[in-house]
């Protein structure tokens, strides 16, 4: 099958993944309903530098994706004791850069019990032997579930993370093989992106497969490489967030991304600004994004 059907098969099969409802009944169905509707959702983007780690509440669901670096695996730790977490239904890895996977070991070895990894099932590493969350999920004898486009996770409470990439494997730029995940629930929808550059945007696009959600964590911390203007104003968020520290890196954000979100109109929040995260919180398809500091005494 040549890889444009592949990309079109794909693509009706996200669509109706998108479009199929829940089959409840009576009663109980009513009782579900409440529940769904009520159900949080929560994203914390963590100030880790220059890097990428974000904390989800969905329900009673727990999930983190990327764990930001080695060097601030503390600061990661710390936001997690913040908000009061000692489980996580899963973690996931967008892919294999430092920035992104250098604080799983520290956050594995911190008692914080991990049900589930999860990693994008395509990398320019040569063997899987090598991949560091592989080693990480034997070390710790944590299952281990390998993503690409069209996968879904199940976050409960009609919540699901839907894979819509890597669609192919980019053997010498890994940004290119990020995991982006669509989440979409009752009460709204995130774009997560990883680092992925306007390869990988191009190639979802032409397949069809982005459309608009209420928040975009922009790829690549901000620069120049990704965010297009195809990207930002199919997407068309109310609120866009970008993990990055422009003391480490004076390129990010880059003035062209912060332009192109600004011309739709996003509220855009860069972690850097808080302490310990930008919040952004879904109801009924408004995005609340907000600064949390941590008191100082």
């Amino acid at each position: 099958m040549g890889k444009r059907l592949e990309a079109v098969t794909l693509s009706v099969f996200l669509c109706a993944a998108f479009l199929m409802p829940p089959f409840v009944f009576g009663s109980k169905a009513k009782a579900r309903a409440e529940n769904v509707e009520q159900a949080e959702v929560r994203a914390m983007f963590l100030n880790v530098g220059k890097a990428d780690a974000a904390l989800f509440f969905l329900g009673d669901r727990r999930y983190l994706i990327d764990t930001g670096t080695k060097e601030s695996a503390e600061a990661m730790l710390r936001a997690l004791s913040f908000f009061g977490v000692s489980r996580l239904d899963g973690v996931i890895l967008t892919h294999t850069d430092s920035d992104h996977v250098g604080g799983l070991k520290a956050l594995l070895k911190s008692g914080i019990a991990v049900d589930r990894l999860y990693a994008s099932a395509f990398y320019t590493l040569k063997s899987a032997d090598r991949h560091p969350v592989a080693k990480q999920a034997e070390r710790y004898n944590i299952p281990l579930s390998w993503l690409s486009g069209g996968d879904v996770i199940d976050a409960g409470n009609a919540m699901r993370m839907v894979a819509l990439g890597p669609l192919t494997r980019d053997g010498d730029n890994e940004n290119n093989n990020s995991l982006v995940l669509f989440l979409d629930t009752p009460q709204g929808t995130m774009l997560l992106t990883g680092d992925m550059e306007v390869q990988e945007e191009a190639a979802l696009i032409d397949a069809g497969l982005v459309q608009r959600a209420d928040v975009l964590k922009v790829g690549h911390h901000g620069e120049d490489d990704a965010s297009s203007e195809a990207l930002i104003y199919t997407v068309k968020p109310q609120i866009a967030v970008i993990s990055t520290d422009s003391g480490e890196a004076p390129d990010t954000p880059d003035p062209k991304v912060m332009g192109r979100l600004w011309n739709i109109g996003a509220e855009v929040f860069v972690t850097q600004k808080a302490t310990c995260c930008v919040q952004v919180t879904l109801r009924a398809g408004n995005a609340v994004g907000q600064l949390i500091q941590y008191q100082v005494g």
